[in-house]
């Protein structure tokens, strides 16, 4: 176990943020849920910029990668354009 004090205070930093990330990639992942498994089309078009917003703030935050943003926001339009 860490006993220094700056050491026990990043293991309470790394912890509060590990938390944090999970809480925001787990609603972006039921957002992204709700996204594909929606038909109608004007709820599609409006749920749209919600999702794609909530994965850029995680591509951001270094929660995800970058590309891994890109590539899931390319694939929900191409499902959205389907329609």
């Amino acid at each position: 176990m860490a006993s220094h004090k700056s050491s026990l205070k990043r293991i309470r930093q790394t912890e509060t943020k590990r938390l944090n990330n999970r809480y925001y990639a787990k609603t972006t992942r039921n957002a992204i849920k709700k996204f594909r498994t929606e038909t109608n089309k004007e709820e599609v078009v409006k749920l749209f910029p919600e999702v794609v917003s909530m994965i850029d703030k995680l591509a951001k935050k270094n929660v995800i990668h970058k590309n891994k943003a890109a590539n899931l926001k390319s694939s929900l339009a191409l499902q959205m354009n389907r329609m």
